[in-house]
């Protein structure tokens, strides 16, 4: 903590306040800092876990792979655990996160009981319901313009070893908001306890609901009786790729850690980008080298470069947008933005997950309703659209789009609002109030800023 709070003080009052870490999961570029940032070098462990009260004290830093290896063999998972590796338990509750527990146990911030923040005023305040809780509520959705979370108390559920799945096929968006909604409030589907609950649009008339029910591995289990009691569990860290089987199998039988990563080892579908599709260059790549956050470093190093931009103008392609975004729609408006998606975009597959706040409380940052269930759309890749393509005009659509819908969007990739739809989205307000209490002298870059400016 004293290597921290030393380069806090270190950092020109003028100069920006960043994390300085090797990682990161943000996908809208930033004006150069030449400040130096945060150490935060010390912060990326496991405190404790508390088996009997089911808790973890976590540092801030500390990314949701290594949480995950020190809670696994205690049978026992965060509440909401992100689909990539290198995302950090602060960064899931400052910049939000989203799995397939979301049904259930709503966003990661839900299941936060405490968290030690850095404040603008270089202060460590501990914040939860019971004190500073407007900096407790308002934390959230705010990607550091508000502090940075140092150390975060968390809950933690009981899990068996195997999760079973079910991909059940739905013709229409209609159809499957249908099935959601029904699973949303029972908990089961077709008399069968569900656990995780996401899903995929393939095509217009192609999409998947995957039903995760968590499992011992016994004779429930998928394949189970045909192989002498023993599961035969699948394995997407080789040549097979994990969203294929979503339309290739019915069923499924996954370790609880496999599940975890089911998503990280291709970057959902995006490794085909470097031709990982491809069998012959997947038995090359190594499997260590299979991870969301290489691939991620392989993306800034052409936006560095410019590669596929100078390739694509040498064959006379037309200039492309980077489309990468998690929208949030409420389940009755789901088949009005994937027809609209269809006609205006056309980018396909489409990640769905669908989510409700946990209880009553709301969060203004990113406010949602409680008791609506609502669907993360999660696309990601470009689209061809000529000299435009610096304008951004199909992220603009769909910010516009998103308005008609009543939507929001995640704001770890770029956004082009202007600042009072954007006040008015993430009520900026609340945030302004409460940066002025707790960063009086505004040395940490604003939301808006962060978000739009590129600050």
């Amino acid at each position: 903590m004293s290597r921290l709070l030393e380069s806090y003080a270190a950092i020109p009052a003028a100069g920006s306040v960043r994390l300085a870490k090797r990682t990161s999961n943000l996908f809208r570029p930033r004006s150069a800092n030449e400040a130096p940032g945060l150490d935060v070098s010390g912060l990326d462990g496991v405190i404790e876990v508390d088996v009997v009260n089911r808790t973890a004290d976590v540092q801030g830093v500390c990314t949701y792979e290594h949480l995950v290896e020190a809670t696994l063999p205690h049978g026992l998972i965060p509440l909401v655990v992100p689909q990539l590796r290198t995302i950090t338990l602060g960064g899931a509750v400052t910049g939000l996160g989203i799995e397939a527990t979301s049904f259930r146990n709503g966003l990661p911030h839900e299941s936060v009981i405490e968290m030690d923040i850095l404040t603008g005023a270089g202060e460590i305040v501990t914040a939860s319901m019971e004190q500073h809780d407007d900096l407790f509520r308002t934390f959230p959705n705010s990607y550091g313009s508000l502090g940075y979370a140092t150390r975060l108390k968390i809950e933690l559920e009981p899990v068996p070893a195997y999760v079973a799945l079910r991909h059940v096929r739905f013709d229409d968006a209609a159809q499957l908001g249908k099935a959601v909604e029904a699973i949303v409030e029972s908990g089961e589907w077709e008399g069968e306890r569900i656990d995780g609950l996401d899903g995929v649009a393939f095509e217009p008339g192609e999409l998947y609901l995957t039903l995760a029910q968590w499992s011992d591995g016994g004779s429930e289990a998928p394949d189970a009786a045909s192989s002498g009691g023993h599961p035969l569990v699948g394995d997407y860290t080789g040549q097979q790729i994990y969203y294929r089987s979503v339309q290739e199998r019915e069923t499924d039988l996954l370790t609880m850690h496999d599940y975890l990563w089911r998503w990280d080892t291709d970057w959902f579908w995006c490794s085909g980008a470097f031709g990982l599709h491809n069998p012959r260059i997947r038995r090359l790549w190594p499997r260590r080298w299979r991870r969301s956050d290489v691939y991620h470093k392989l993306v800034g190093i052409d936006r560095r470069f410019g590669i596929i931009d100078r390739i694509d103008r040498r064959r006379g392609l037309p200039a492309r947008e980077r489309v990468i975004q998690d929208v949030e729609v409420s389940i009755a408006d789901l088949p009005a933005f994937l027809a609209w998606f269809d006609d205006n975009v056309g980018m396909r597959p489409v990640w769905l997950c669908p989510l409700r706040l946990r209880g009553e409380r709301t969060w203004p940052t990113y406010p949602l309703e409680p008791g609506t269930t609502y669907v993360n759309a999660g696309f990601w890749g470009t689209v061809p659209v000529g000299d435009n393509a610096d304008h951004a005009p199909t992220n603009r659509a769909i910010e516009a789009e998103l308005r008609v819908l009543g939507g929001h969007k995640s704001l770890y990739s770029e956004a082009f609002y202007g600042r009072e739809e954007f006040d008015r989205l993430y009520d900026g307000a609340n945030l302004a109030g409460v940066k002025d209490r707790y960063d009086p002298d505004h040395r940490l870059t604003t939301l808006y800023d962060k978000a739009v400016r590129r600050h």
